[in-house]
Formats: C-alpha cells, sequence, structure tokens
C-alpha cells in the first residue's frame, strides 16, 4: 500500500491525495484519515473535505503552512486503520416509474430490462456515501449494480424535483434542489437529504451506508 501525495492547493489548502477511481478501499484511508484528523487536528486546520479518492485539508496561512500540516498528517495517513467503524445506515423509501421516476422506462428499454427489474435491481444495491458536491446537499453514492450502469444523457432536463433520486454510471443522487440534470431520474423520495434550519443540515456522513427502499405510491 503506498502512501498518499501531497498537494498544494492555494495559500491555505493541502490536498491529500490516494489516487485510483471510485474504490472502497482508496475510500477508506480517506475516512480515516478524516477521523484521525478530527481525533488529532494541527494547529491552525480550519477544514476537512473529504472525496473519492483525496482529502482537502483547509488551514489559517497566517497560523501555519503547507510543510508543517504535511509533517503533521503523513504518518497519520500512514497509520490510521482504513474502515468505516462508525458508519450509520440510513433507509431511504423510494417511489419508482410514473411522475416520481419519468426516466425509468427509458433506462429499461436502452438496458435491456424490464422496468420492474431496473427497480430490483436498484434496490438491490449496495450504497456508500463518498462525497458531497456540485450542489449544497448533494450525496454522491456509490455502489450502483453494473447492470444499471448508463451514461450521462447528451443534454441536461429541467424540472425535476427536489428529493429525485438518479443514477449515472456507477454513482447515485437525490437531489436537494430543483435542478436541471443530465442524469436518469428513476424515482423520488420524500426524504430530505438537506435540512437547513437542522442543527445538522446534512442529513448522511461521507462513509455512511444507504439502503433504498421501495415506498407505495400516494
Amino acid at each position: 500500500m503506498t502512501g498518499p501525495v501531497f498537494r498544494p492547493a492555494g495559500a491555505g489548502a493541502l490536498l491529500v491525495d490516494f489516487g485510483g477511481g471510485i474504490d472502497e478501499a482508496i475510500f477508506a484511508r480517506v475516512v480515516a484519515l478524516d477521523h484521525a484528523l478530527t481525533a488529532a487536528p494541527p494547529r491552525g486546520l480550519t477544514e476537512t473535505v473529504p472525496a473519492y479518492t483525496s482529502l482537502l485539508l483547509v488551514f489559517d496561512p497566517l497560523v501555519t503552512d503547507h510543510a508543517v500540516i504535511e509533517r503533521h498528517v503523513a504518518p497519520l495517513a500512514a497509520d490510521a486503520p482504513a474502515g468505516f467503524a462508525d458508519a450509520a445506515t440510513h433507509e431511504v423509501p423510494v417511489r419508482y416509474g410514473g411522475d416520481d421516476g419519468p426516466d425509468l422506462a427509458e433506462v429499461a428499454d436502452r438496458l435491456g430490462m424490464s422496468p420492474e427489474a431496473v427497480v430490483a435491481a436498484h434496490l438491490a444495491g449496495d450504497y456508500r456515501v463518498f462525497m458531497y458536491g456540485f450542489a449544497p446537499g448533494y450525496a454522491y453514492l456509490g455502489g450502483v449494480p453494473g447492470p444499471l450502469h448508463l451514461p450521462r444523457k447528451e443534454a441536461a432536463v429541467r424540472g425535476h424535483p427536489v428529493g429525485s433520486v438518479m443514477i449515472a454510471g456507477p454513482q447515485c443522487l437525490i437531489t436537494t434542489l430543483p435542478m436541471p440534470t443530465g442524469w436518469w431520474v428513476i424515482g423520488r423520495t420524500p426524504l430530505r437529504v438537506l435540512d437547513a434550519t437542522a442543527d445538522k443540515p446534512f442529513r448522511f456522513e461521507p462513509g455512511d451506508r444507504v439502503r433504498f427502499t421501495r415506498s407505495a405510491a400516494t
């Protein structure tokens, strides 16, 4: 197992890059380092931002610098046990198809499956929260089963509501804002990933698991 690569990211940030692609083993190292830094932060560290293969460390450049942060982080990155020991599991009810999942029929047609087979495959997926990005509360989930992998649409479509459950390639996402998307919308959930009024606005933590369940139409 090779060590991460440290890359300056402007005057006040350091990127710890573990390399690779969407892979739970790599991401487990990202999460382990994030937790280690929560328990033992270096002086001047103000924020950590986990992603699929990296951890961005934001610091106050008036207090510390890249070299000091790297010296603190390097042994933690080498020694922190990879894993998701503290990960929560969240159950997300979904209404599939119809107005809630306007792309379900086309997804099924493109994949050579029935709509019910698409739903069954999606429900059987093993989903992990990898990162937040693009828009507030947009939690990118890995774990979409291989038979459901489709590239994004050629053009984004407007008008999808909050709670839309959509897939593209190996990823799944639940929308938190009405926004155009080129992903395939197969269902909708009443669960809200983002609550700006709550003490904890984001429902998920990176590393958590998500389990989708089928909800009856209303």
